[in-house]
């Protein structure tokens, strides 16, 4: 057969009209939540996680040609969804239970920051000979990640520009990395008594943190019916507010919207608003940034895979600066080690799993862990756009 028909059938079987690439992108992102939140399938997702799942498989999609590689469609997911789904996400923020956590808990997340911070550039330019020319933006946007979140990832990614190509690599450091590196801290977990003396930490900082009212903040992740389409308004209206802003002050930058956006989610957090926490804002807004991710993911390239190892390796030796940094100063101020691993955990996995990781020191760490990652979400984009600055000059 003529290879020129092969491809003319192949683009005729290709789903291009919008709303079919809309509802493959959404059946994919829905079968793998779906499936992983399954109690009897939900181990088959611990690694890799969701997360990358509802990445890996658009990008498949596009490479067998169900879905277009290249498409409007997936800009304009961005741009409208992004913005509403950052604004979601921040708009229940428990600020005043963040700050009882107290001094040295949130030293010590500052610490992990600041490894991460300086860690991402001291990589780029210690494996520059090896890496691509735009490697610094996507160790700006794993920064992020690892500052907050993935929704911190998403955000940056899109902010600056980081190509499919050094994108998906990155996804893979994320998932490979951030994965050993809480298996290593929970293991840490048995010999916390002995680098407890070694360290002199004083337990009592732990007692300090079980007595304190830490509130409830950890936001519902169902979604109230009856107030979906308030909480819709809120993530719109918000992100439209933003897009009008940053068209004056950004000259419509989308790195503007980014910035106001967030910025926009902190503000509503100190209002009535922030109940919309109680209606599933938070939920909705990952739903939002996750359906992003799959329209990043259908862009992306498969042959981006054969460049993660030396990506794997800078990734490692990002947390390994990080957890020296932590180690170092937990030695100077006698920190307890669980509050360093929960410290550490918030920003390598955020607050879905550094509660895990502060509750196999100690039950009081579970709610610090929490409050900590969420603390993370809130900085994560905007430290991970200043990373991203400082990996590009090093570059």
């Amino acid at each position: 057969m003529d290879p020129s028909s092969q491809a003319v059938g192949g683009a005729e079987r290709m789903i291009q009209n919008p709303a079919g690439i809309i509802a493959v992108l959404i059946l994919i992102e829905g079968v793998v939540l779906f499936l992983s939140e399954n109690p009897r399938l939900e181990r088959f997702f611990k690694f890799p996680p969701a997360l990358f799942w509802i990445y890996f498989l658009p990008m498949l999609a596009s490479a067998v040609g169900l879905i277009p590689r290249d498409s409007e469609i997936y800009s304009k997911i961005t741009i409208t969804l992004l913005p509403a789904g950052l604004v979601l996400l921040l708009v229940s923020t428990d600020i005043p239970s963040i700050l009882r956590l107290g001094k040295m808990a949130l030293v010590m997340m500052s610490v992990g920051t600041l490894g991460i911070v300086m860690g991402a550039p001291l990589t780029v330019a210690v494996l520059k000979p090896w890496l691509p020319a735009d490697a610094w933006s996507g160790f700006g946007a794993l920064s992020a990640s690892w500052i907050g979140g993935s929704s911190n990832m998403i955000a940056v990614k899109e902010a600056i520009g980081t190509p499919d190509a050094v994108f998906f690599p990155m996804i893979v450091v994320d998932t490979v990395v951030a994965y050993s590196w809480m298996g290593f801290l929970i293991l840490l977990a048995g010999f916390q008594d002995k680098i407890d003396r070694w360290t002199r930490a004083d337990r009592s900082r732990l007692s300090e943190l079980a007595s304190k009212d830490l509130g409830a903040s950890s936001f519902s992740k169902r979604i109230d019916p009856k107030s979906l389409f308030l909480v819709l308004a809120a993530g719109f209206g918000g992100a439209w507010i933003s897009q009008s802003i940053a068209e004056i002050f950004f000259n419509g930058a989308f790195i503007g919207v980014i910035i106001l956006a967030s910025t926009l989610g902190i503000t509503w957090s100190f209002t009535t608003l922030r109940y919309l926490g109680e209606r599933g804002a938070p939920r909705i807004g990952y739903l939002l940034l996750f359906f992003v991710l799959t329209s990043i993911g259908a862009r992306a390239n498969l042959a981006g895979i054969f460049s993660s190892p030396v990506f794997i390796l800078g990734g490692f030796l990002m947390v390994a600066f990080h957890g020296s940094l932590l180690l170092l100063l937990a030695k100077m101020f006698r920190v307890p080690l669980g509050l360093v691993a929960a410290a550490s955990q918030a920003n390598i996995g955020g607050p879905a799993s550094a509660p895990i990781v502060g509750a196999a020191y100690a039950p009081c760490l579970a709610p610090v862990g929490l409050l900590l990652g969420i603390l993370g979400n809130v900085l994560g984009t905007y430290l991970g756009l200043l990373t991203s600055l400082f990996c590009k000059w090093v570059s």
